[in-house]
């Protein structure tokens, strides 16, 4: 075997891999991030929190164990010299980067979708702990708060009324009074802060794997015109 080749095939194998691995690593890691996961585990008055995150998430894994499986097809291709194998993993390349641009375009037009459930699930809860008439679910929705609280290091919406600024100190011990007059501590500013950083992530994340997946379609492709011109393969 040319030594070219032997660089184009171990080139070819671990670019598959390290694809694979950057999605499947960075979708571990979103799952099971200390904030998001304390914030979506939560329920009160039979409401869970909205899990749009998540499903977002087991896309991810589910893309970067498939991207991991479809290499070791193309890394035995390789290996083998099998134009047949090595067209079959072109074309789950192909596939695999037409959903991921469609993932993209549909994360891009609904980016503010994940924090806007949450937001409306810390108002419902910040309705309900607001409540004087000391409903059922009153207890269970201040603890709620209490949680987004400690995670976010935030306090109220930001327009709080005058009923929450007195049970501020309550529910936000660590907050001074000035910190309730600023938009940077209030719990909607973080959450849209904390998610965009998510997205961020994962936008880079897919655009380095764009680029690998390119990389790796060109490999194959000059690989199985290698093949080809090869005497004696077929």
């Amino acid at each position: 075997m040319l030594p070219g080749k032997v660089f184009i095939i171990f080139t070819h194998s671990w670019l598959e891999k390290l694809a694979g691995g950057v999605i499947l690593g960075v979708a571990l890691w979103l799952r099971h991030d200390s904030q998001t996961s304390n914030l979506l585990i939560l329920q009160f008055d039979d409401q869970q929190a909205p899990g749009t995150f998540y499903i977002s998430v087991y896309i991810l894994i589910a893309v970067g164990a498939v991207m991991m499986l479809v290499g070791f097809l193309g890394c035995y291709g390789a290996i083998q010299e099998s134009q047949c194998l090595l067209g079959t993993f072109f074309f789950f390349l192909v596939i695999l980067f037409a959903c991921e641009v469609a993932a993209a375009i549909w994360g891009f037009m609904n980016r503010d979708t994940i924090s806007k459930e949450l937001i409306n699930f810390y108002d419902s809860a910040y309705i309900k702990a607001m409540d004087v008439s000391g409903s059922a679910s009153k207890d269970s929705a201040i603890k709620v708060l209490d949680v987004f609280h400690k995670t976010l290091d935030c306090c109220g919406k930001g327009d709080d009324t005058a009923l929450f600024l007195q049970l501020a100190t309550t529910l936000c011990p660590t907050k001074s009074p000035e910190d309730f007059q600023l938009r940077s501590q209030s719990c909607h500013y973080k959450l849209n802060e904390l998610f965009s950083e998510k997205l961020y992530v994962i936008g880079l994340a897919a655009l380095v794997v764009a680029v690998i997946m390119i990389f790796e379609m060109i490999f194959t492709m000059v690989l199985c015109c290698g093949i080809r011109n090869s005497p004696g393969v077929y």
